[in-house]
């Protein structure tokens, strides 16, 4: 008898020690992550979209600069490429971000497309509007990236048009260098320092730019739904070398209640 209750308490303590592995406050994104995998309103949000960026290219074209062939900036993550099943699987792992376990999964080169970004991108190309892709991946990520966008078949993606990170994540170097000879019509991207970098600097109080800069969303800025990850919740986080388990509680003390 005695042996039968040892052996049910530790079957009944067995999950409970894994689940406790696991609950290392990376699971605070699961539900993020499913919205983005399963819901229905995640694909309709995407899709509208790019159907701004359609209508907002075509209005833009009609007073582009003619001395300079004409061009869109996108991003890549979670703008062009899906990258929710790597998300899924740190969350599985009891983490939010592996630095190892994403160059793995950057180097196969499998992700999904975003829903509407490569056919608004094939008809920018269709009115002779070329595509640069400006990411803050890593330059070791060159190839399964390329790949990636060329499995899909996504217009200009060549050597030319995929611009990696060169020494710092601010964008605006980088955004700069294609508008020295290209006008750029249409940025496309989930995180604000995708359209400018009065969105990048360190304590910068991005909600108030948003409102300052209002007139430009879904017209020349094109925002993506992006709920798992972005440089948004980095303010609220206070210390370093924070634990998963920290930034969960920190998470819970930003919360706004009544």
């Amino acid at each position: 008898m005695k042996n039968l209750f040892v052996f049910t308490l530790v079957s009944f303590l067995f999950p409970l020690g894994l689940m406790a592995q696991k609950s290392s406050g990376a699971q605070d994104y699961t539900t993020a992550v499913l919205w983005e995998q399963h819901s229905g309103e995640y694909r309709a949000l995407a899709f509208q979209a790019y159907n701004f960026a359609r209508l907002s290219l075509l209005e833009q074209l009609k007073t582009a600069d003619s001395s300079k062939p004409n061009c869109v900036v996108v991003d890549i993550d979670e703008t062009v490429l899906d990258n929710s099943p790597f998300q899924g699987t740190e969350i599985n792992k009891g983490q939010s971000y592996n630095a190892a376990d994403w160059a793995k999964w950057t180097s196969m080169g499998v992700a999904d497309t975003v829903p509407g970004a490569l056919g608004f991108l094939k008809f920018a190309a269709s009115n002779n509007v070329e595509v640069f892709y400006i990411t803050n991946r890593e330059t070791s990520e060159h190839d399964g990236t390329l790949q990636n966008l060329q499995k899909h078949g996504f217009p200009y993606a060549d050597e030319a048009h995929l611009v990696l990170k060169s020494g710092t994540s601010d964008k605006e170097p980088r955004r700069l260098v294609v508008r020295e000879k290209y006008n750029i019509l249409l940025l496309c991207g989930d995180n604000l320092s995708d359209f400018s970098n009065v969105f990048y600097r360190e304590n910068k109080n991005t909600k108030e730019q948003v409102d300052l800069h209002q007139k430009w969303f879904g017209t020349k800025y094109i925002v993506l739904p992006n709920p798992m990850y972005g440089d948004w919740e980095k303010p609220l986080y206070k210390g370093k070398d924070l634990k998963e388990a920290d930034r969960s509680r920190q998470r819970q003390e930003a919360l706004k209640t009544y």
